[in-house]
């Protein structure tokens, strides 16, 4: 690599076809914000619809805009918006609830598609409530169905007979490393198994292609990559194949094929429709769709393209660094096998991290001892991972991260 220096690194950034969608986000003076990955930037136009929506919509309308403003079909609406992103039909992909909801709907409509097996099938160190929704769906069994964890390594061995259900995150939450996609479906298949793809730190970070995989159930949120905002409303995605075949164990008033018939039996919605369920937070549709809109206002492969500069020069300029100060590498050291973060290890990743922060750059850490830093290409400049790295040695060098106040555990960390 050419000698980096920070004029180098601006000149990446005089050079970046993305550069202008900066400008339409909020971003904190004096701030580095690293964590798109666990929450995204509040877009510039998402406080102006919010209020029209309040004061307009709900304030002046009323109940009335479930019709005139057309809140009934948001979920669809925005769906069709996500699809765009993920390789999915229009048909195929719905706005609702949240994660943990959504992953419990697949896995509930995996056993319908194979009830005489009993095993529902992930990787040790999975976001837990992933993990934590097949365990609750065993003792809902009764203990028929059997959670099995195996490492990550040894899941194409553990694909057998008696796997109902395969639930992988495609893009690792702590790692970041990212599955071949189409691989692990095409090799699930050949065992009769249903694949479900957590897509929570892929979708508008990576290239994702639903359909070109032959993916069956997919979910994941709106409040990373997409800036919807804490707690937007999530995603699921399934194939159009087996819609039809499921009978949604949650099944909601609007799922139903007519939820204004107010029938005392449940008769599911035909299509994608069926996985919607309660009535949908408007507030935050409404902020979601705000960031979708200016998500899709870009290209894709540019996005992933800067992911990966950006990726690969904060990894670049931490070499010294490792060597000097003990960090290692937790993410593949092949840019084509990472998501939009990178990560490293360090004993004390918690406290260094608080320092970070305290210098004004926002990452995160997770447990037992990694350090992520996302990256959003429609906000984050090559300048910024200049300054974050040159924190992080300030950081170092200065031993301010052994203050007693940088390892006291926040609540959230």
């Amino acid at each position: 690599m050419t000698e980096l220096t920070l004029d180098s690194v601006r000149e990446m950034d005089r050079k970046d076809p993305l550069a202008s969608f900066r400008d339409r986000f909020e971003i904190p003076e004096g701030v580095i914000y690293l964590d798109g990955n666990s929450l995204g930037c509040l877009p510039k136009a998402t406080p102006e619809r919010i209020e029209t929506v309040v004061r307009e919509e709900w304030g002046r309308d009323l109940i009335r805009s479930w019709n005139t403003a057309d809140w009934i079909h948001a979920p669809r609406r925005v769906g069709t918006k996500i699809a765009r992103l993920i390789g999915a039909g229009a048909d195929e992909v719905v706005a609702a609830d949240s994660t943990s909801i959504n992953v419990f709907k697949a896995l509930s409509a995996c056993l319908q598609l194979n009830p005489e097996r009993t095993t529902l099938l992930s990787e040790r160190g999975n976001f837990p409530t992933d993990v934590y929704m097949m365990q609750g769906l065993s003792v809902l069994s009764g203990g028929r169905i059997e959670t099995r964890l195996v490492d990550g390594e040894d899941i194409m061995g553990a694909l057998d007979e008696t796997v109902a259900a395969l639930l992988l995150t495609h893009v690792h939450y702590k790692t970041g490393r990212m599955r071949d996609m189409k691989a692990v479906t095409a090799a699930a298949h050949e065992k009769g198994i249903p694949v479900i793809w957590d897509l929570s730190h892929s979708a508008g970070a990576v290239k994702v292609d639903l359909n070109g995989a032959n993916a069956d159930f997919a979910v994941g949120c709106g409040y990373k990559y997409l800036n919807g905002g804490p707690g937007a409303p999530a995603f699921i995605f399934a194939a159009k194949r087996h819609q039809e075949s499921v009978f949604p164990a949650l099944s909601g008033w609007l799922g139903h094929a007519a939820p204004f018939e107010f029938d005392d039996t449940y008769r599911p919605a035909p299509g994608i429709d069926r996985f919607q369920c309660g009535t949908p937070g408007i507030l935050g549709m409404a902020a979601l769709e705000t960031g979708l809109d200016l998500m899709l206002d870009a290209d894709m492969t540019m996005i992933r393209f800067k992911s990966l500069a950006l990726g690969s020069l904060f990894v670049a300029l931490m070499e010294d660094l490792c060597d000097q100060h003990g960090f290692t590498l937790a993410c593949p050291a092949d840019e084509a096998e990472r998501g939009s973060q990178v990560s490293f290890h360090h004993p004390d990743g918690y406290a260094i991290m608080q320092a970070v922060i305290a210098r004004g750059v926002i990452g995160d850490f997770r447990a037992p001892d990694i350090l992520r830093f996302g990256f959003a290409p429609l906000y984050n400049s090559f300048e910024d991972v200049w300054h974050a790295v040159e924190a992080i040695r300030g950081v170092m060098e200065s031993g301010e991260w052994r203050n007693d106040r940088y390892a006291q555990r926040a609540a959230v960390t």
